[in-house]
C-alpha cells in the first residue's frame, strides 16, 4: 500500500535548483537510503516529505492520517525539558496519555492531598492500564541506554550536541510511526550503538527513509537506494552493493548515448553554421532537433584529477607518547599509554562516547598537556587536524579565496595542482568558486574545511569523526587520497567502512582508561574479540578451564589433498577460458561504441555484456579456488 507520493516536485533554494520535476512513492515496508553529495537537496527532500516545507511546483499526496516521525540532522529542543521529556514528546494517543500522567504525577508530588489531582490520577491510571503505557518509560530508558544516555533527567541544555541528537533519535524510535524519516541517524553514535540501531531498524515493521553516509548501514538495512544527482532522482532496487553495480551499468549506458549525441551535435552544428535557413519543413525539423540536442544535459566520462598525495617532509621522529595518563573531573580517560607514530601509520581509534577519544587527539597534537607522562612532537611534524565540527568558517569569504589562503598550489608528483583544480576534485564545480561560504550547506562547509586542511600539505593527519556530515562521494575522495598519503593518519571514527578501508591498526578504549592496540582493520578487531569471547566461554566461573575443554582432543590425520579429475582438467583450461571471455568482452564493448543510435541493438549488446561479466566473475572465483587448492597441495607435499 502506498503511504506517500511526490509527483513532479521542484524546489529551489536561493538561486540553486535543488530538485527538478522529480517523482517518488514510498510504500509500506520500504527501507530506502537517500544518497547525494552535500548540498544536493537530500535534507530538503526529507523536509518536503515530512511536511515541514512546501514544494515550488508539483504535488505531494499521502495516506489519510499517515503517522510520520522525522529526525532532523540538527534537532531542535526545549532547554527546560529533561531527556525523558524530549523522548515522550509526540501527539499520538499513547504519548498524550503518558504525558498527562507524568504531568499529574509531578503535580501530586508537590500537592499529594489535592482531591482533584487524586481523581485525575485514578482516571489516568486506568487509561495507562488500557494502553499498556506503564511499559513505555521502561522501553524509553532501554532505548536511551542503548544509545549511550543514562542520565534520563538531565536538562537538554546541559548535555552535549551529540547527546541531544541521540535523545531525538530515541524519541523518533519510541513514537509509533508508519513512516520513519531520519537524517544522518548514525552521527554521534559509537559502534556498539550503531550495531544495535541496525538490528532495530531491520526489524522495524514500518517504512523507513534515511540519509546516511554509513555504507555498511546502507548495505544491511536498505532495500532500495534513491540518489539525487543534479536535481534528478534515480532509484535502484537492492542494498548499497546492488546500487553500486546498477549505477555503474546506468552510467556506462549513458556515456555511450552521450557519445552518440555529441557526434550528432557536431554534425548539426556544422550544418547550422553553413547558414541553413528555416524555410522548408525539413530545415525547420533539423533546427528543432539541434536545439533539442543542445538543451539535453550531456554526460561525458568523469575526468578526475589524479592526486599523488603529497605532504611536507617528515623526519624519523614523529610523535612519541610515553606513559601518558589523563583524567577529567576525576574520570580516568587514559591510563599509562605509550606509543610512537610511524611515518606510514594508519591507526583508527574506537570507543564509547565520552571515553576520551577526542582528548587523545588533542594530546597528540599538543593542545592538551597530559596529567602524567610526556609527549614529544618531531621538528618536521606538520599536523593537519580535522575536528568533529567545522565551525567558525568566514561566511563572507569566497570559496576560492578560502582555499588559496591555505595554499595556491598543491605539489602532486612532478606536477602542481591549483586550488581551483582541487576545489573541482572535491566536488565544487568551477561556477561555484566565487560563491560566499554563507551560501553553503553545513555538509558543504565541512567538505571545504577538509580540503583547506589538505591544501596545507600536512604530514600527520588527525581526523576526528571525518564521516560526520560528509557525503559518501567525499569520503571516497578522502579514502583514495589517503591510499597514497606518505605521512601518518590517526582517525577517531564510528564509520566501520572507513575503519576497514583505511586503517591497519585499531586502538580501542577499554575499561578504566586502558588503551589496547589490535593489528588489522575494524573487521579484524571484531574477529579478535569473537575469538577472545569463545576462549572465555571455555572457562568456568572460577576462571578454570571448563570440563568440556579438558577432554582429550583427538587429532585426526590430515586428509591428503588432491585434485579430482574434473578439477585437474579445469585447472589446466581455466586461464584460456578467462582470456577468451576477456576477448569477447572487448568485442562487445567495441560493438557498443560503434552501434550508432540503434538503441535496440545497444540494449541487446548491454545484455550480452552483463552475461559475459557474470561469466567472468564466476571464472575468476573458480580460478581463485583452484589456485589456492594447488598451493595447499604443494605445501602438503613439502611437509611429507
Amino acid at each position: 500500500m502506498n503511504l506517500i507520493s511526490l509527483d513532479k516536485i521542484s524546489k529551489t533554494y536561493t538561486e540553486k535548483m535543488l530538485l527538478q520535476d522529480i517523482s517518488i512513492g514510498i510504500d509500506e515496508g520500504d527501507k530506502i537510503g537517500l544518497l547525494g553529495i552535500n548540498g544536493s537537496g537530500k535534507s530538503t527532500l526529507l523536509k518536503l516529505i515530512a511536511g515541514l516545507e512546501e514544494p515550488d511546483q508539483g504535488q505531494i499526496v499521502s495516506k489519510r492520517n499517515l503517522r510520520m516521525q522525522y529526525l532532523a540532522q540538527n534537532p531542535g529542543f526545549d532547554p527546560a525539558d529533561t531527556v525523558l521529556d524530549m523522548v515522550f514528546k509526540g501527539d499520538s494517543p499513547i504519548m498524550k496519555t503518558v504525558n498527562n500522567y507524568r504531568a499529574v504525577a509531578a503535580a501530586m508530588e508537590k500537592n499529594p492531598l489535592n482531591d482533584q489531582l487524586q481523581k485525575e490520577m485514578a482516571e489516568l491510571s486506568q487509561q495507562m492500564d488500557a494502553i499498556n503505557g506503564w511499559a513505555l518509560e521502561s522501553e524509553a530508558q532501554n532505548i536511551l541506554s542503548r544509545l549511550g544516555i543514562t542520565q534520563y533527567n538531565s536538562k537538554m541544555n546541559m548535555i552535549s550536541g551529540g547527546q541531544r541528537k541521540r535523545a531525538a533519535l530515541a524519541a523518533a524510535l519510541l513514537n509509533p510511526a508508519e513512516l520513519l524519516i531520519m537524517d544522518e541517524p548514525t552521527n554521534h553514535l559509537d559502534n556498539q550503538a550503531i550495531d544495535w540501531l541496525e538490528t532495530y531498524l531491520q526489524r522495524f515493521s514500518g517504512a523507513l527513509l534515511m540519509v546516511t553516509h554509513d555504507r555498511y548501514f546502507l548495505e544491511r538495512v536498505s532495500h532500495k537506494i534513491v540518489e539525487i544527482d543534479h536535481g534528478r532522482l534515480f532509484s535502484y532496487t537492492g542494498n548499497y552493493s546492488a546500487y553500486l553495480e546498477k549505477k555503474l551499468e546506468r552510467e556506462q549506458t549513458e556515456l555511450t548515448i552521450a557519445d552518440k549525441n555529441q557526434a550528432l551535435l557536431r554534425k548539426e552544428l556544422a550544418w547550422i553554421r553553413k547558414g541553413a535557413r528555416a524555410r522548408s519543413t525539413k530545415q525547420k525539423a533539423r533546427i528543432e532537433r539541434f536545439e533539442k540536442l543542445q538543451s539535453e544535459p550531456t554526460r561525458s566520462e568523469h575526468q578526475e584529477i589524479q592526486i599523488a598525495s603529497n605532504a611536507s617532509r617528515l623526519g624519523k621522529k614523529t610523535i612519541i607518547m610515553e606513559n601518558v595518563s589523563h583524567s577529567y573531573h576525576d574520570q580516568k580517560m587514559i591510563d599509562d599509554y605509550s606509543c610512537r607514530l610511524d611515518r606510514g601509520e594508519r591507526m583508527g581509534i574506537i570507543g564509547a562516547n565520552g571515553v576520551g577519544k577526542t582528548t587523545l587527539l588533542e594530546i597528540l597534537r599538543g593542545a592538551i598537556i597530559p596529567r602524567q607522562g610526556r609527549v614529544e612532537i618531531g621538528e618536521t611534524v606538520k599536523i593537519g587536524y580535522f575536528p568533529q565540527e567545522s565551525t567558525g568558517l568566514p561566511d563572507d569569504m569566497r570559496l576560492i579565496d578560502y582555499i588559496r589562503e591555505a595554499g595556491e598550489y598543491l605539489p602532486s608528483g612532478k606536477k602542481m595542482i591549483s586550488a581551483a583544480q582541487m576545489l573541482e576534485t572535491f566536488l565544487f564545480p568551477s561556477f561555484t568558486h566565487w560563491t560566499r561560504l554563507e551560501k553553503l550547506s553545513g555538509g558543504e562547509k565541512r567538505r571545504l574545511h577538509l580540503l583547506r586542511i589538505l591544501m596545507t600539505a600536512p604530514n600527520v593527519l588527525l581526523l576526528d569523526e571525518p564521516g560526520n556530515d560528509l557525503d559518501i562521494e567525499t569520503l571516497k575522495i578522502l579514502e583514495d587520497y589517503l591510499d597514497d598519503f606518505p605521512g601518518a593518519v590517526v582517525a577517531v571514527s564510528h564509520d566501520r567502512y572507513f575503519l576497514d578501508r583505511v586503517c591497519e591498526k585499531i586502538l580501542a578504549f577499554e575499561k578504566s582508561g586502558k588503551l589496547v592496540e589490535y593489528p588489522g582493520n575494524y573487521s579484524d578487531y571484531l574477529r579478535t574479540l569473537e575469538d577472545r569471547q569463545a576462549e572465555q566461554g571455555k572457562r568456568d566461573d572460577e576462571g578454570n578451564v571448563s570440563a568440556a575443554s579438558k577432554e582429550p582432543i583427538v587429532r585426526e590425520k590430515p586428509k591428503t589433498l588432491k585434485f579430482t579429475f574434473r578439477e585437474q582438467k579445469e585447472f589446466t583450461e581455466i586461464d584460456d577460458k578467462i582470456a577468451a571471455v576477456e576477448n569477447e568482452l572487448q568485442e562487445i564493448n567495441y560493438k557498443i561504441n560503434h552501434a550508432g543510435s540503434d538503441y535496440r541493438l545497444l540494449e541487446d549488446l548491454n545484455a550480452q555484456r552483463d552475461e559475459m561479466i557474470k561469466l567472468q566473475d564466476d571464472l575468476l572465483e573458480r580460478w581463485t579456488y583452484l589456485n589456492e587448492l594447488a598451493e595447499a597441495i604443494e605445501e602438503q607435499k613439502k611437509l611429507k
